[in-house]
């Protein structure tokens, strides 16, 4: 029970903190522990690895990114979770694809992007989420 709730908290925190980092929560740009520091520095980023998209589609790419981390949220409270985590570790795979092709393998490593994909598809198999607001949403159809 409780492991699969700190599965979900773990990935959580991934996407939040990477998110939290692009819009310079985590520090100025250049400070300890800081990967972007701001948004400009993120888009950059996002166009390194998207080299094979026109430089014009970088800040679209960047905001989807963004959006789509709300799959952090929903995997956090617990909503809709085995097909939260599916879509979030399709994404996960998605991103550490392209990592591979722009940066190479080893940066999918450092940042454990497959570790976080593999929890994910994991995640996916539980049988119950009881500390979920699926499980209250359940529960409440009782």
């Amino acid at each position: 029970m409780y492991s699969q709730l700190f599965v979900r908290i773990a990935v959580s925190t991934a996407f939040l903190s990477a998110v939290a980092d692009r819009l310079g929560l985590w520090g100025a740009p250049g400070a300890a522990h800081v990967s972007w520091g701001n948004w400009a520095n993120f888009v950059a980023y996002s166009n390194t690895l998207n080299f094979f998209v026109p430089e014009s589609f970088g800040n679209i790419l960047a905001i989807g990114a963004t959006l789509l981390d709300v799959l952090a949220i929903l995997l956090l409270i617990g909503y809709k979770l085995r097909f939260t985590a599916f879509v979030a570790g399709i994404l996960l795979i998605s991103f550490a694809m392209v990592m591979t092709l722009s940066l190479g393998i080893k940066s999918t490593f450092d940042y454990s992007v497959w570790v976080g994909a593999a929890a994910c598809f994991l995640l996916r198999t539980a049988d119950n989420f009881p500390i979920s607001i699926d499980r209250y949403i359940e529960l409440r159809k009782k």
